[in-house]
């Protein structure tokens, strides 16, 4: 006899659990195979399910479209930052801001390299020490920087701090969707072995391929091992 096997997606879940439901209402009330009680269990399982499927759904292309504008956000950031600090050092090196402003900065004096700036930590930090430092140094009497202006790095800076927080809240109700989902799949699975031993119990007594033929009408899903003989109406 054949080996019987739990869906192992949500789609053929929701198919098992559907054959099984709907080949019993083709049953009369003295010919049940499976119980009553079995049988609004799952019928009230596969209407949670599937809406908390498409819970799931909703939330993770909601997620995956916010992230497409969040790292449009995350480069422009990116970028500015970047050219700010690049004009920065050029205005140092000329000898138009003195090296030790630097330090307002967080900038080493003597080194003009970019910092790293490609995760998003780093972004964070740099912002915040750049607008700072600008900031500090035309209190003191320095002439600000143009081209960019440290308001429009800021404007910038800005926004990423505040998609950065949005996308925080998108991945964070994406995963708790995601773990409601996980767990109605192991109530789910938990109804479809109980649907699937009723059946099979109820068809103990029939011949190898009538018994198969049967429950597979109720969607259990059997599988032949390698090797073994496939069962026929002429086999018992």
């Amino acid at each position: 006899m054949p080996y019987r096997r739990l869906p192992n997606t949500d789609q053929a879940r929701l198919r098992t659990l559907r054959t099984a439901i709907d080949e019993s209402e083709t049953k009369s009330y003295n010919d049940q195979v499976i119980s009553y009680k079995t049988l609004i269990e799952a019928r009230n399982f596969l209407t949670l399910f599937e809406k908390q499927l498409l819970n799931y759904q909703q939330t993770l292309e909601s997620q995956v479209m916010a992230n497409k504008r969040y790292q449009q956000i995350v480069h422009n950031a990116r970028i500015y930052i970047s050219h700010f600090i690049q004009v920065f050092n050029l205005a140092v090196i000329r000898g138009d801001i003195k090296k030790e402003n630097k330090l307002l900065y967080q900038l080493e004096p003597n080194n003009h390299i970019v910092p790293d700036l490609t995760s998003e930590a780093s972004l964070l930090q740099w912002g915040k020490n750049i607008i700072n430092g600008e900031n500090e140094r035309v209190r003191n009497g320095g002439l600000p920087i143009y081209n960019p202006a440290i308001a429009k790095v800021q404007v910038h800076f800005e926004v990423f701090k505040e998609y950065k927080s949005t996308q925080k809240q998108h991945q964070n109700t994406t995963t708790r969707a995601w773990e409601e989902l996980v767990k109605l799949r192991e109530k789910g699975d938990a109804i479809i072995v109980d649907i699937w031993n009723q059946t099979e119990n109820k068809f103990k007594d029939e011949e190898p391929y009538a018994r198969l033929a049967k429950c597979t009408k109720f969607g259990i899903i059997y599988y032949y091992r390698k090797g073994e003989e496939l069962l026929t109406a002429t086999k018992v």
